[in-house]
């Protein structure tokens, strides 16, 4: 008897709504009914659950985990291993998404509560824990995430970053 390996790259639903120039990464998944928008970049082994929406230009890095009925909004950033979660008290019957609002960050490892929303603009830091809104143009971080300072002094901080 012979042994057949087979090899899935990735696995997107037939059922999911996929803009032009996304570019779907390997061993990623994405979900039944959920819709992607133009110029987004899904990495590697990112798990796009179903009923999810993502807008424009933005840019999901690898080993993402978003849970079903997430809403992103454009041009958002989410850094490699951020998992956002859709169920508040875990296992129930209920479940609730998490909203990604325009322009904003999420780093690394970052951990968002189901329900809660990220503001437009609104910084997420690497390793962040958070369980309540973020305002918009605020950057938060820590554990429980607190705000440490507004967008606009995030905004110099990288600008003086990226001319040293």
């Amino acid at each position: 008897m012979a042994l057949v390996i087979t090899l899935v790259t990735n696995f997107v639903s037939e059922k999911a709504k996929i803009g032009k120039n996304v570019r779907i990464w390997h061993f990623a998944y994405v979900g039944d009914n959920t819709e992607i928008g133009d110029n987004v970049k899904i990495g590697s082994l990112a798990h796009v659950d179903y009923n999810v929406k993502i807008g424009e230009n933005t840019m999901i890095e690898g080993m993402v985990y978003i849970p079903p009925l997430s809403r992103i909004g454009k041009n958002v950033f989410i850094g490699p291993a951020a998992t956002l979660t859709n169920d508040p008290y875990p296992a129930s019957k209920k479940m609730v998404g998490v909203t990604i609002e325009d322009g904003a960050v999420i780093g690394s490892r970052a951990v968002i509560k189901a329900g809660v929303t990220i503001g437009k603009n609104s910084v997420v830091a690497m390793g962040a824990v958070v369980t309540k809104d973020v305002p918009a143009d605020m950057v938060v971080v820590g554990v429980p995430a607190k705000i440490k300072y507004s967008r606009e002094e995030y905004d110099k901080k990288k600008k003086k970053w990226e001319s040293s």
